[in-house]
C-alpha cells in the first residue's frame, strides 16, 4: 500500500477492516513505511536517492554547493510542467511551506494557471535559507524555463514576503507582482475578529468587505468602498487602523 501512494491512516484502516483484533498502532505503520523506504534506498544517501529518482523519471533539475560541497539548494521540474509554462505563460503563483520536512527547510513551490483556470505544479526549490541570495538563485532558474524571451511571466501573485518580492522584481522585470487575495482576506478576516464579535465579524467580511474586494472594475469600487463605510461605521476607524498596518494601502483591496 506504501508504494500505491496510500495514505498512513487509510493503511490503518484497511488493516483493522481486514482484521477486527488488529491492534496496529499510527506509530508502528509509519515505522514499517519508514523501514521500507530505507530498504529500497539501499546503501544511498537521501539526496543520492533523490537525485537517482530524478534521473529515472528524466525530470529537470540543478542543485547548488556551499564552500564544502554540500548541497544547499535544488531544484526539479517535470518536463511537461514545463512545456505547460510555456504555453500558459500569464499567470504564475509563488508560496513557500515551512516545516514540513525533517531538516526544516523551506519548500517554495510555483504553481501556474491555465486559460480554463485549471492549475499546474511547475516547479519547486528546497533553499537553505530564505534570504535574498537564495531565493535570487530560484527565480533565476524559473525564468531559464522559458523558452523565449519575449514570452516570459505576466503575473506573478505571492504573499507580502519581501525578500521574495525583491527578487521576483530583479529576476522578472517586465511582469507585474500582485498581492494573494488568500493571504489578503486571511490576515483582515483576523484582524476584523479582534475588534467585533464573530456574528457580525462574518456578516462584515461577507457582505460589505467581500463586495469591497470582488468589485468588478475601478470605477465600482467608488460605490462598493462608500458602501463599506456605511456598514462598518461603528469600528471604521479600528479596521482601517488594523487594514492599513498590515498592508501599505487599502488600495490593494482592488488586487
Amino acid at each position: 500500500m506504501t508504494k500505491s501512494m496510500v495514505k498512513l491512516r487509510n493503511i490503518l484502516l484497511t488493516l483493522k477492516e481486514h482484521n477486527a483484533n488488529n491492534y496496529t498502532t499510527i506509530k508502528q505503520v509509519y515505522n514499517a513505511r519508514n523501514s521500507y523506504h530505507s530498504s529500497i534506498r539501499g546503501s544511498n544517501t537521501e539526496m543520492q536517492q533523490l537525485m537517482k529518482i530524478l534521473e529515472r523519471d528524466q525530470y529537470i533539475h540543478w542543485r547548488r554547493l556551499n564552500d564544502e560541497d554540500v548541497v544547499c539548494d535544488t531544484f526539479w521540474s517535470h518536463p511537461d510542467a514545463m512545456k505547460l509554462s510555456n504555453a500558459c505563460n500569464l499567470i504564475f503563483l509563488i508560496d513557500s511551506t515551512y516545516k514540513t520536512n525533517r531538516y526544516r527547510l523551506s519548500l517554495l513551490d510555483i504553481v501556474g494557471v491555465t486559460p480554463t483556470r485549471m492549475t499546474f505544479s511547475i516547479a519547486f526549490f528546497y533553499l537553505e535559507e530564505e534570504r535574498l541570495n537564495n531565493v535570487f538563485w530560484a527565480q533565476e532558474w524559473f525564468r531559464d524555463i522559458f523558452l523565449r524571451c519575449d514570452a516570459l511571466v505576466g503575473v506573478i501573485i505571492t504573499d507580502k514576503d519581501l525578500t521574495l518580492m525583491n527578487a521576483v522584481k530583479t529576476v522578472f522585470l517586465e511582469s507585474t507582482n500582485l498581492l494573494c487575495r488568500f493571504h489578503i482576506d486571511k490576515n483582515m478576516k483576523a484582524k476584523c475578529k479582534i475588534l467585533v464579535d464573530k456574528k457580525k465579524c462574518i456578516r462584515l467580511w461577507h457582505r460589505s468587505l467581500g463586495s469591497l474586494v470582488d468589485c468588478p472594475s475601478e470605477q465600482n469600487f467608488d460605490e462598493c468602498f462608500m458602501k463599506f463605510e456605511i456598514a462598518c461605521s461603528p469600528w471604521l476607524h479600528d479596521l482601517f487602523k488594523n487594514i492599513t498596518n498590515t498592508y501599505d494601502n487599502i488600495i490593494y483591496l482592488k488586487i
